[in-house]
């Protein structure tokens, strides 16, 4: 993952060359180095500078893990996790599939914004050096993490004119002028620095003490007052803080002063609408906005006066516009805490926090009912998107036992939400959460144990699973019946136990009876399995082709693969036609290739080598179980849910006949493969030739995304197309740019097709 401040900057980037030195000679000293320093003051920017900087020192790679949005100490190590793009599918805690991860890396990781965190995030750094010996940690913190063996690096604001610099040539010279006036004349492009304005610009600079986040705040005012202006403004404000809040340090002071200038020079809409907006922890749109800050009655905020105060908000730099798909707004950290302290001084913070919780609610609802279908994929990157405001709107509702039952409700709802960003662990322990605090007769409280019974059986957490339904059954709950029969018929078809297919048959029949289709389909594919596995091939193509239908009939993918893969597993384990099987098997696994699911990808691979073990093709059968492997590792799962069978007895016997040696070369060779290449033939250059594999001075790794990019993906492609996270493809994009010191992704087409055009050009070819 690459967070803001390790993109390739948006705009220009003032002095700390001494700064980067050092924090590298650090980096080459310490495992652990933690920037310091007031909010405001660059350590981010200089972090995510440095790490661009060093990423061929580290060949496993630059990691960025951005906590500033985080709320919930609980979901530190769970976001690093995201970060790695780790799933956490396995019967372990995200923090030993984080370890398993990078034990064997020499890998950079950078901690940004750990101050609200110091606890959580001092225990995990000193967690991953003490067992990762080729891990370095680059932290940033408005403290110290206290652990052994760090180093601390205090981050210093831009240097000031002194006193006497009145001429431009005197001012001009010092890092906080020159981000001023690039910033002014951003905002106002007839702006110059001249003899006129010079001095007040550096008086300026200095009572903002050189804090680059406070002299961009300033900047922003240049439209509608003068340097002269903005700086008496601030001599009043930092007169009342000087009386009046003695306790905060200098540089705090001047910072709270701009911050406080900028919210006078607001209207009173955008004042609300500020500070209303401070309650999201990531970004946030339009209708977001307007949910949110929008009350209803004779005094309340309409919707066209929310987007006059968003939009007067971003032309005075309080919110920043983050482009995309659709645009969404974002506040920095220091203005977001501002608007939290007067929401709080105002009384008003629990009940903005509801509107956001409930707001929330409305969008996972709205994704639930809409989950099955085309839309699914758009719903899973808004949702993905929100993730962060997500997990703050689960942990405030946590807070007050009365709102456990939203809990309940909405982590209930769209779990393949989770299941396919790998977070069955993060929504069990939500669950599981609601329930220790929600009352005894709270609505929805069997339901709930029933899905985390469910997600506790995936992690092959049979006894948790078990008990849990055991809770459930205790209710006498009607309406939690299918559910609860859905989980037991997945416990059931795992431990291979009996009543798998009855308990099935029943979710099944009393989910069609409620209109439920959606909730019927994972069902339905347990009882074809357990189908199958009883001798009655013909019924589990039965079940499975009914299964299909509603899929194409609701034009949902998704499920579409599942039912695939069923037919596949029915065709090619259980004597039926492997050619159908197979082709089963290869259409699944393209569904899943174009999506996030990669735990349903590893999957389709492993029933691929099933197929090439029951053709006896013992060479390709190693190979895909080895892409296969890879595949598991990422997802930090094991290959033995729900099919343990087929791929134990078809490994063995590809291992036996092989012998292995041969076994574990052909692996090895399956290990290092593209899931991609199996679903087409090797793709060959215009000269007949195999591309070449690496683009010095790129990595392997590298020089496959620089091609992808010449050919015109984006990076949500690419990372489908790699099996990848996209903020892990973003970040070697960002590798690639600063390797060939480029500026955007045409530079790098040119750079590859340039390439490309001096291998199959003239003189290329044989004589």
């Amino acid at each position: 993952m690459t967070a803001d401040g390790a993109r390739r900057d948006l705009t220009s980037y003032m002095g700390r060359a001494e700064d980067e030195r050092e924090v590298r000679r650090l980096l080459g000293e310490a495992r652990l180095v933690t920037l310091t320093g007031p909010g405001g003051v660059g350590k981010t920017r200089l972090a995510g500078r440095v790490a661009s900087s060093v990423t061929r020192a580290f060949p496993d790679g630059v990691v960025v893990a951005g906590l500033a949005e985080l709320r919930d100490a609980t979901m530190v190590t769970r976001t690093l996790a995201d970060c790695l793009g780790l799933h956490d599918t396995a019967a372990r805690t995200a923090r030993d599939t984080v370890l398993a991860h990078l034990r064997e890396r020499r890998m950079l990781l950078l901690l940004d914004n750990c101050e609200h965190l110091v606890a959580p995030c001092a225990e995990l750094a000193d967690d991953l050096l003490r067992q990762c010996p080729d891990l370095v940690i680059l932290a940033t913190s408005r403290c110290s993490l206290g652990v052994a063996g760090e180093r601390v690096l205090p981050v210093a604001p831009l240097a000031v004119p002194p006193e006497t610099a009145e001429t431009v040539e005197d001012a001009i010279a010092y890092d906080a002028v020159r981000l001023f006036v690039d910033r002014a004349s951003e905002v106002l492009p007839s702006f110059r620095l001249t003899e006129d304005n010079a001095a007040a610009v550096v008086g300026l600079c200095r009572q903002l003490d050189g804090l680059p986040l406070a002299v961009e705040l300033a900047a922003a005012r240049i439209r509608v007052l003068s340097p002269g202006q903005i700086a008496d403004r601030m001599s009043a404000s930092l007169a009342v803080l000087t009386t009046g809040a003695r306790s905060l340090p200098e540089r705090h002071r001047s910072l709270r002063a701009t911050i406080e200038g900028s919210h006078a020079l607001c209207t009173d809409v955008e004042r609300a609408v500020w500070e209303c907006c401070s309650v999201f922890a990531g970004a946030f749109d339009l209708a977001a906005a307007e949910d949110v800050c929008a009350a209803p009655g004779p005094a309340g905020l309409d919707a066209l006066a929310v987007l006059d105060a968003v939009e007067g908000l971003v032309d005075k730099s309080v919110l920043l516009r983050v482009e995309g798909a659709a645009v969404r707004f974002r506040m920095l950290e220091a203005l977001r805490e501002f608007g939290q302290e007067r929401l709080a001084g105002a009384g008003i913070a629990e009940a903005i926090a509801r509107r956001h919780r409930d707001h929330h609610v409305r969008l996972l609802d709205q994704a639930d009912a809409e989950w099955f279908g085309p839309r699914r994929d758009d719903w899973f990157a808004r949702l993905s998107d929100r993730h962060a405001d997500i997990r703050a709107a689960l942990s405030w509702s946590l807070r007050d036992p009365g709102e456990a039952a939203v809990v309940l409700r909405i982590a209930s709802g769209v779990i393949e939400y989770w299941m396919a960003r790998g977070a069955a662990w993060e929504i069990r322990e939500w669950l599981d959460r609601a329930l220790a605090v929600a009352a005894e007769d709270a609505p929805g409280r069997a339901r709930a144990q029933a899905r985390a019974a469910l997600c506790a059986a995936l992690h092959a957490d049979l006894d948790g699973a078990r008990h849990r339904l055991k809770l459930a059954e205790s209710s006498g709950d009607d309406d939690a019946v299918p559910y609860l029969c859905h989980a037991r018929a997945f416990v059931a078809l795992i431990a291979v136990e009996p009543h798998a297919l009855e308990n099935a048959a029943e979710a099944v029949r009393i989910f069609g009876e409620r209109g439920a289709v959606r909730s019927r389909l994972h069902p339905m594919f347990i009882q074809a399995v357990a189908t199958a596995y009883r001798g009655d091939l013909a019924g589990a193509r039965h079940l499975l082709a009914e299964m299909l239908r509603l899929c194409e009939s609701a034009r949902d993918e998704s499920y579409r693969s599942m039912a695939l893969f069923g037919l596949g597993t029915a065709e090619i384990f259980f004597g039926g036609d492997l050619d159908v099987g197979e082709r089963a098997m290869r259409d699944a696994l393209e569904i899943d290739l174009r999506g996030p699911d990669v735990l349903s990808a590893a999957y389709r691979v492993d029933g691929l080598a099933w197929a090439s073990a029951r053709r006896e093709d013992w060479p390709g059968a190693a190979r895909l179980f080895g892409t296969a492997a890879t595949l598991w590792d990422r997802c930090g799962a094991e290959p033995d849910i729900a099919v343990s069978l087929a791929h134990r007895e078809l490994l063995r016997a590809t291992r036996g006949a092989l012998g292995d040696a041969r076994f574990e070369d052909a692996f090895a060779e399956g290990r290092r493969r593209n899931p991609h290449e199996i679903l087409a033939p090797p793709a060959t250059s215009a000269s007949g030739q195999d591309e070449p594999t690496v683009l010095p001075p790129l990595t392997r790794r590298e020089s496959e995304i620089a091609r992808l990019v010449a050919v015109g993906l984006s990076n949500r492609e690419i990372a489908i197309r790699l099996v990848i996270a996209q903020r892990t493809a973003e970040t070697h994009l960002q590798h690639i740019l600063n390797k060939l010191d480029l500026a955007n992704r045409t530079q790098v087409a040119v750079w590859v097709n340039e390439r490309s055009a001096t291998r199959t050009g003239p003189g290329s070819g044989p004589a």
